[in-house]
């Protein structure tokens, strides 16, 4: 993947994002801008009444954010949703710089954290098939130039082709490495089954805390960072509720709002951990202002996986870094079946650990 972050690398790091609608909307933007290290100079957020063709947005509207690109020397426009391919042509035809829009934004984020082959593997499937809807907008000019008589194919359409043709390809080959990976996880899975060992699943919105928690709860080092998806691949250990008893706990890759269809069909099978659990940890950050929307996307993509139904006990992480200690009470009585924790400093772990236990005896 050496290719991949050197491409990031290179790529132009000032700014300019672009949201509509919710302030939690644009905050959550800037964080997967920081996240990719690009060197935000401006954002801004923008109310639309009528969605219009050319831009997704009103072409007065569209030309206003354009001339602020250029006051601010912008080298790339991040916009917060997901254009059609040729909406992002005409956008970089109105700014004369590269737009990334929410989608490529995180498959690139993806693409730098990925460390392992399923990773990678995974991450490449994302990239081919956002790519492959974009080739005919990439040749289009080419095409027009070739010109030609009546019933001639101009040289961008046979390029075109080509290049779709290798991408379908690509694409096909790379389902079935990540369909080999996944029987290796369905055997791996078989041989925990059968050992009649429980299976704790951490799941929660990306940066939640989750990889803390499973190392304060079974004092192994995976890797721990302050920024989204520091974890995309599931990692399993050994731990004990209460004395006498073992269960497994695997992390799991994190959620986040309009998670883009490509990535979740990529990683299913990472993600499809959480569906053969026989306990789900939501994990929250109680320190977030949008604590109850990060729920509701959670449970969103838990219920699109097959695993709304898997018994859960909600983990109020990050108790340590509240404003106001007085918040606990409130969140406790806002999301039921839940305990508040700082996987920081320990607080709050003694008592996850029997709601764990009490969970799984219940269990058949």
């Amino acid at each position: 993947m050496a290719h991949k972050l050197e491409e990031v690398a290179e790529r132009p790091k000032r700014a300019l994002l672009i949201s509509i609608g919710k302030a939690e909307d644009g905050r959550e933007l800037r964080g997967l801008a920081e996240t990719l290290e690009l060197e935000i100079i401006g954002q801004e957020a923008i109310r639309v009444r009528e969605r219009q063709p050319q831009f997704g947005i009103g072409s007065g509207k569209a030309k206003e954010l354009a001339e602020k690109a250029a006051q601010l020397e912008a080298d790339l426009l991040v916009l917060d949703w997901d254009p059609s391919p040729s909406q992002q042509r005409n956008w970089e035809d109105l700014t004369g710089i590269p737009v990334l829009d929410r989608q490529e934004l995180i498959i690139k984020i993806f693409a730098a954290r990925a460390a392992t082959r399923e990773a990678e593997l995974q991450v490449q499937l994302a990239e081919l098939t956002y790519r492959l809807p974009r080739l005919a907008h990439k040749y289009i000019d080419l095409s027009r130039q070739r010109g030609g008589r009546y019933g001639t194919r101009g040289a961008g359409e046979t390029r075109l082709e080509t290049d779709r043709r290798t991408i379908e390809q690509r694409i096909h080959k790379l389902e079935k490495q990540i369909e080999e990976v996944a029987k290796q996880r369905q055997v791996q899975r078989r041989q925990r089954e059968r050992q009649g060992l429980p299976v704790c699943a951490i799941v929660g919105y990306t940066n939640a805390g989750k990889s803390s928690l499973l190392n304060a709860l079974t004092g192994s080092d995976v890797l721990v960072e302050d920024k989204l998806f520091a974890t995309l691949d599931a990692a399993t250990r050994r731990f004990e509720p209460t004395p006498g008893m073992t269960a497994l706990l695997t992390d799991t890759v994190g959620f986040i709002r309009r998670l883009p269809h490509s990535l979740i069909k990529a990683f299913r099978s990472t993600l499809e951990e959480a569906s053969h659990a026989s306990l789900l940890l939501h994990v929250l950050d109680a320190s977030d202002a949008s604590v109850e929307n990060c729920c509701k996307t959670t449970v969103s993509v838990l219920q699109e996986l097959g695993a709304g139904e898997i018994p859960a006990l909600t983990v109020l992480n990050k108790t340590d870094i509240l404003q106001d200690s007085a918040q606990i009470p409130a969140l406790l009585a806002q999301f039921p079946e839940s305990v508040a924790v700082s996987a920081k400093t320990g607080s709050g772990l003694d008592e996850l650990k029997r709601h764990i236990a009490q969970k799984l005896k219940k269990q058949p």
